[in-house]
């Protein structure tokens, strides 16, 4: 089904339940105005001070601007989620490897781990203040341009963020992919998994549905997250862990994913 205005339901939803559009297109702009202002607040405010803080400090307060967006989005846009664990998270720091749907998981995945270090594109840190914050917190900030130069950038930053305790999150597509969409597993978590011994923890969730790529609406729902048991890493292949993450996480995705309803035409 699709509104007058342009937005459409989402995959497996039900469109005779869900709001008018334009009561979605109302909610996403009070959403967005709140997001902005807070981001302006956490800009002059919050990244001056946690500039001050040791790291662990320094995380829990910059985070908190993440938190904030997950809540605000779940208070305007009744986008709520809800989290399930299959096992207990490993004591000693370990890599996260999540499908990538929306900017939502962005947010929301650093809630349920260790303090982490993001895997992202060197260019986010050059953006005037917001980069500046995210610099803080000290991702590993990747050159893509540099070919195999990049997946030793990762290496050798994933190894010294994993002995200082940190937890890694990355996101093996490399991009956000929609829903029903598979694109392949890129090499480079399962390589500083099997460099570091690191244990991998997948991760998958249904985000996608719900918070599309570049789609101003975000549908009311809950967002399903899974988090596996940790996979041992000592003595695999890159291409054996990859081939392990890459099978659970599309199997469980495939599983959180329904197949779209049969709403007559567009």
């Amino acid at each position: 089904m699709r509104y007058t205005d342009g937005t459409q339901a989402p995959l497996g939803q039900d469109s005779a339940r869900l709001p008018p559009g334009w009561v979605l297109v109302a909610r996403a702009c009070v959403f967005y105005l709140g997001m902005m202002l807070s981001l302006l607040l956490y800009v002059f405010a919050l990244v001056p001070v946690a500039a001050l803080l040791p790291f662990r400090s320094r995380y829990r307060l910059l985070t908190t601007w993440g938190d904030f967006v997950v809540w605000w989005c779940a208070t305007c846009c009744d986008l709520h989620h809800e989290v399930h664990y299959e096992a207990p998270l490993p004591r000693q720091a370990s890599i996260v490897m999540s499908n990538h749907q929306s900017a939502w998981e962005t947010l929301a995945l650093q809630r349920y781990f260790p303090p982490m270090a993001w895997v992202l594109k060197r260019e986010l840190l050059w953006i005037p203040f917001f980069g500046w914050g995210l610099a803080l917190i000290e991702p590993i900030a990747i050159d893509r341009s540099a070919g195999r130069r990049a997946v030793e950038q990762l290496v050798e930053q994933g190894r010294a963020r994993l002995g200082a305790g940190r937890w890694i999150i990355v996101f093996p597509e490399g991009t956000r992919v929609a829903p029903g969409v598979r694109k392949r597993f890129k090499l480079g978590g399962a390589i500083l998994a099997s460099r570091t011994g690191a244990p991998v923890v997948p991760v998958a969730h249904n985000a996608g549905l719900y918070w599309r790529r570049n789609a101003f609406v975000k549908y009311p729902g809950t967002i399903r997250i899974i988090v596996g048991a940790a996979l041992e890493t000592a003595g695999r292949s890159p291409e054996e862990i990859n081939a392990a993450v890459e099978t659970w996480v599309l199997e469980k995705r495939t599983a959180l994913e329904p197949r779209p309803r049969n709403t007559g035409p567009s």
